[in-house]
């Protein structure tokens, strides 16, 4: 019998769907460690409670889960007579910024958890099961931002067994190392490769996410497929000069490395306004030694690259780096740049964005992610695809993000649709 590509259930349903995401959004937000303002970190307290509250929430639906070796919360649901069937991966992250929003990554997780709800299939006794030929996970990633140890994809990264022995020295703002933290939370540093999964165990990943920009409120579509994620570069830039007295030495003598940075953050900008799908960003910027009294002898500053094509963002890179020699040459200063992250643009699968956009429906959208996800590390050991969510405004890692809950409700129905198409597709 053919496996039906529209969901089969009362419109009722969808809106109860999307209205117990909405109010788990809420209930989440309020697991903070800093009261008034949502804050997450990776192996925190607050890290080991949302994985419960998802833990309960994942065996309310009849589904087996567990806490991985990396501290992501996994859970599955197998089809009947196929135990060790590989898995459809739907889901997003737990882990906020600092000061977030209620939205990000989470509206993931639970949107995936309400697809399950709605096309598990029951037994006479009320036993659940995958009605496809796979089965369905659920995972909701541990540590997507980075916020704590200053590397982001750390739950993602070691699904895909990607896990750097170097990350095991990092350490948080406190001086706590990565290594120190897993043991805090229960974790055993010399099994985080159990956490890695192999292609042949999974079908493909879908991950639903707000779409963290302003193209869908500008168009007022509710939805898109994402066709990719953008590539990343992010550098540590420092500028030296000469630190001198601010009263007594005159501008031509000056080697101001604080103005020779400003001029280059202008110069970033500049230069990406001019290409196409190139985002530079310099977020940081630190003069030292730091007083009022005396002209900057050195300034540090970041820089974040995105592009949606590596070959087009690193042109733009070679073109910030000749435009940073000749603004240090005119101010006799000098620069030198540590390149601290670089990732490939992960490109969606095309039989993916097809499903996506069949569960969307009519003329449904396609876009260019600018922000990074979880997808990102899962893309190397099985395909991806991408749903985004209208997000009024475009404002995320903010108390501002948003999200509709009739957006949630299509969301919902496009991601569950999109899951039938799939396995409904011949493998």
């Amino acid at each position: 019998m053919a496996l039906a590509t529209r969901l089969q259930v009362p419109p009722e349903l969808i809106t109860v769907a999307a209205r117990r995401v909405m109010a788990r959004c809420e209930e989440l937000a309020r697991v903070t460690s800093t009261p008034g303002s949502i804050t997450r970190v990776y192996l925190s307290p607050e890290h080991a409670r949302v994985n419960r509250l998802a833990a309960e929430w994942m065996r309310e639906l009849g589904m087996t889960t567990r806490q991985d070796a990396a501290g992501n919360q996994v859970s599955r649901l197998a089809p009947v007579g196929a135990p060790d069937a590989p898995a459809l991966l739907l889901g997003s992250h737990l882990d906020t910024v600092p000061d977030a929003g209620r939205f990000d990554g989470i509206i993931g997780v639970l949107m995936a958890l309400e697809v399950v709800r709605l096309v598990r299939r029951r037994d006479e006794d009320g036993v659940a099961s995958s009605p496809f030929p796979f089965a369905l996970e659920v995972v909701a990633f541990s540590d997507e931002e980075g916020t704590r140890f200053g590397k982001a994809l750390l739950g993602s990264s070691a699904v895909a067994g990607q896990w750097e022995a170097s990350w095991w020295d990092l350490t948080d703002e406190d001086g706590v190392t990565l290594r120190e933290a897993f043991r805090e939370f229960g974790l055993d540093p010399g099994r985080v490769g159990e956490a890695a999964r192999r292609p042949d165990e999974l079908v493909a990943y879908l991950e639903a996410h707000i779409e963290q920009g302003p193209e869908l409120h500008r168009s007022g579509q509710a939805l898109a497929a994402v066709s990719s994620i953008a590539s990343a570069r992010r550098f540590q830039l420092i500028v030296e000069g000469e630190a001198r007295h601010a009263g007594g030495t005159p501008y031509d003598m000056r080697r101001d490395a604080l103005l020779g940075a400003s001029e280059a953050a202008l110069a970033v900008e500049r230069i990406c306004r001019g290409e196409h799908h190139i985002v530079g960003t310099v977020g940081q910027l630190e003069a030292f030694p730091g007083a009022v009294n005396v002209v900057p002898g050195e300034a540090h500053f970041s820089l974040d690259l995105r592009g949606e094509f590596d070959d087009t963002r690193d042109h733009t890179w070679d073109e910030i780096a000749r435009e940073l020699d000749a603004i240090m040459g005119r101010r006799g200063l000098s620069w030198q740049a540590r390149e601290v992250h670089s990732a490939p643009a992960v490109f969606c699968a095309p039989l993916l964005q097809d499903v996506v956009r069949a569960g969307i429906g009519g003329e449904a959208p396609t876009l260019f992610s600018r922000a990074g996800h979880d997808a990102m590390s899962i893309g190397a050991i099985t395909d991806v695809g991408m749903l985004f969510l209208r997000n009024p405004d475009g404002i995320s890692h903010h108390p501002d993000e948003a999200v509709s809950g009739d957006d949630v409700a299509v969301g919902i129905q496009a991601l569950a649709e999109a899951v039938l198409h799939l396995a409904a597709e011949p493998r």
